[in-house]
Formats: C-alpha cells, structure tokens, sequence
C-alpha cells in the first residue's frame, strides 16, 4: 500500500480532505470538504454536486452486475469524467477519499467491483487521493459494505451523543449504522453495528424511469396515490435476508424481483408498495440493534420523500428525523464519510471492523496514490 507524504500523511493534527461518492441510485456525484485528523470532525466544509446526465446514468446502469467488459469501460469512463469535472472545482485540499462507482458487489463469492481511476484521478487534482476502500476488509472475510459506520461514529461524538443512535442512509440500498458514542474507539467492541436494511431507492428509481421516464419519484407525489399491496409486502418479508444476523451486506440488484412483485399494479400502487417495502426493511433490521436507539436519524435521498418517511414515523419505535435536524448534510454525508475514511487511511487508522462488515479484525482499507510532483490542481 502507498503511502501519501506531506501533510496528509502526518502522525496527528487536522487536514483538509475532500471526498466524493457516486451511489447506487445514479444520480450524480457528490463532493464535500471536511477538516480532520482521522478521528474528531474539526469542521465541515465546502460541498458540490455533479448530476449524471440521461445518457451518462444509462451508461452506468447498462453496467450494473457487471466485472468486465465494454459496459464496464464504458461506465468507467463516464465515472473518470464526472469526478474530474466535479472534484476540480475545489481547492486548498490535502487529500482526496475517491470512492468510485459500485457496479457489482458479491463479497462471498466474487468480490466487490468500484470502478474509477485512483492513479489518474490524482494526477490530474495535484494531490494524493485514497480509493480502493472496499477490497482489503473483503480479502479479510469481511461484507466490504457499510463503510461510513466509522464516519458516523465520528458524527455521534460531534453532534454531541449520550446514548446510542442510529444513522439511516436510504440511497439506492439501505443501511443502518447503531452507534454507542459512549464507547471510546469505533473499533471497540459494542461500539458499532452496521449492515444493509434491504432495497431503498433503485428500485423504485427503476421503476419511475422503466414506466414513465423519470429518474425518481419526486416529493413520493406518485406514492402518495397509491396504496400498498400487502401480499407483495408479506412475500418480500418472507426473504431469507432478513432473518440473517448482521452484519451483512446487498449488491444493488438483489431485490430486482421486487419490481416483477408489483408488475401488474398501477403506477401508483406500485410506487406505494416499493416505498412501503424500504420502510419494512428498516424495521426489521432494527430488531438486530443491540437496543433501541434514541432516535433513527436519516440521512440520503430518501429522506426527501415524505411518503417513506411517514411510513418510517410508522413503523420504528423510536424518533425518525432528517440528519438536518441534528446539524448535518444529509445530500453530502456519504462523500463527508470517505473525506474522513482518507485520513484515517492515510494515518493506518482502521476503516472497518467486526462490528461493521464481518471482517475478521479492525482493517485500514484503501490504496493511496500520489501525484505526478510536477502537476499542479488547474
């Protein structure tokens, strides 16, 4: 592994790190600035986004479960691009966290696939860029996903935490980070569970573009005219993935028979039951915390639906609120959380653990590349 020089790569004191994530729902990529040093959040700084155009988001999605081929080179290229274009319009950054684009995720069996050019990323910014952060805690047993956990460790501790909480991040699959801030490391035993609650937004993103062209369904405007049918709840209840004690991870497309669940429907009883389906998933998978949260805070672009976060309301037995309620960016905590992941890789802090992913030890994940010396961020 390398190891990045300078300031970023400095035993202790805060840097300036810029992360960016491109998630499952396709919808463009994020970048956001956070000052660090790997363990307390000093500050949160400037944040953009890049929207994937129609054609780039088809290009993407003809790629999805996919580990080669020209879909996969495709798909790459359109990544490289878009984070170029995004990530240069940032500046005073020591260290970038480059997550890449999910397009297949089978960690029991073939591994995990992010797609995007570390090296050539930093090159062309000036500095030196982590990324590869999933292949290492997969190599060592473990799921390879969720990896904000630590991250929302960090944030437990900054929005000032007493007791546990729980972080919901609804993008195109769910997952749920409990947190016990009163533990002293995210690495310590009872400190962290993480795992993936179900389907979130791809599917019913699938479903919005496949019958009426649009990428998603705005405000649950859709949703909200439907109503949800039960007997296609109650057989996606009925999947085995539910019962299994986290943590554990989905590739996006596990659950893309869920669509063909609700194929003789209504678009809106479809769009009602795909949503209900998400909000189901999370309760089940707060029955595996190892107690209630205080309250779940959501994080993501599902929380811009009002319909799933009624159903939330509904089903949890806790308080269900938007991370904004709390001081947070719910549209950057993704790319805030592999901000903070760099530096921790940067300084051989741990990214994963038991407790996140299944690996089998606290494991610092990710590759670091340094740029040409004579490159400079245009």
């Amino acid at each position: 592994m390398n190891r990045a020089s300078g300031k970023a790569g400095a035993k202790t004191g805060p840097v300036s790190a810029l992360g960016a994530m491109s998630g499952t729902s396709l919808d463009g990529v994020d970048g956001a600035v956070i000052t660090t040093d790997g363990h307390e959040i000093y500050s949160f700084g400037a944040s953009d986004y890049r929207r994937y155009t129609a054609a780039e988001r088809a290009t993407l999605a003809a790629a999805l479960g996919k580990w080669a081929g020209p879909e996969v080179e495709a798909a790459t290229q359109v990544v490289d691009a878009a984070h170029r274009d995004l990530l240069a319009r940032f500046s005073g950054i020591d260290l970038v966290g480059f997550h890449g684009q999910t397009l297949a995720h089978a960690p029991r069996t073939r591994g995990t696939l992010q797609v995007g050019d570390g090296a050539a990323l930093a090159r062309h910014l000036g500095v030196p860029v982590v990324w590869d952060f999933r292949s290492a805690d997969v190599e060592l047993g473990g799921e390879g996903a969720p990896l904000a956990p630590f991250f929302h460790f960090a944030c437990a501790r900054y929005i000032g935490a007493e007791t546990p909480v729980a972080f919901l991040n609804l993008g195109g699959v769910g997952n749920l980070t409990w947190v016990d801030p009163a533990r002293a490391a995210p690495q310590e035993d009872g400190a962290l569970l993480a795992f993936d609650t179900g389907p979130a937004n791809a599917p019913l993103n699938d479903l919005m573009q496949a019958r009426l062209g649009q990428p998603w369904d705005e405000g649950g405007r859709i949703a909200a005219q439907g109503r949800v049918e039960q007997g296609a709840l109650e057989l996606f209840l009925a999947e085995p993935y539910f019962a299994r004690i986290p943590p554990k991870s989905l590739d996006r497309n596990d659950f893309s028979e869920m669509v063909a669940l609700v194929g003789e429907l209504s678009d809106a009883d479809a769009a009602a039951t795909l949503t209900a389906m998400c909000a189901a998933g999370v309760a089940e998978g707060l029955q595996h915390c190892p107690r209630p949260p205080a309250r779940v805070l959501v994080t993501g672009g599902g929380r811009h639906n009002p319909v799933l976060m009624r159903m939330l309301e509904v089903s949890l037995d806790c308080p269900v609120a938007p991370v904004e309620d709390v001081g947070l960016d719910g549209d950057m905590l993704e790319a805030q959380a592999f901000a903070y992941l760099a530096v921790r890789v940067a300084r051989g802090l741990p990214t994963s653990c038991p407790g996140t992913t299944g690996v089998r030890a606290a494991v610092a994940g990710g590759t670091i590349s340094r740029p040409d010396p004579a490159h400079s961020l245009a």
